[in-house]
């Protein structure tokens, strides 16, 4: 049965799994401080629209970040004169970033062996 490649809604993204909105985020953060709308953009574009982060889900995130001193934030005005909130990555929120990238691609790649196995079983034969 195919599956659609459709973006992932607001009750599709409780399939991530957890701690990846925080990686996704931090990972925005390293390249560039940013406000709110600025990361839900970038992680779209970035995930060529595959992934759609709600606010109900980015400011909660954004709130663990900072009680975790892994982002800071500070108020300031926008382009468009609009007061924001920038957050920027701090140096544990780097380090942890990279404890995070580390452990995800160690089970990205359990998770490859087991759908895609370099040398898979043959098939058994019924001997009977």
């Amino acid at each position: 049965m195919p599956v659609e490649n459709k973006p992932m809604t607001k009750t599709a993204s409780r399939d991530l799994f957890p701690g990846a909105l925080e990686m996704m985020i931090l990972e925005s953060l390293r390249r560039q401080p940013a406000h709110g709308y600025a990361l839900v953009q970038h992680i779209q574009q970035r995930s060529n629209n595959l992934l759609q982060v709600e606010e109900g889900s980015l400011y909660p995130a954004l709130q663990r970040l900072l009680k975790a001193k892994l982002v800071k934030a500070e108020w300031g005005v926008s382009a468009t004169n609009r007061r924001v909130r920038t957050y920027q990555i701090t140096a544990s929120g780097l380090r942890r970033l990279e404890q995070q990238i580390s452990s995800f691609e160690r089970m990205f790649e359990g998770i490859a062996l087991v759908l895609n196995p370099v040398n898979p079983l043959p098939a058994r034969r019924n001997l009977q």
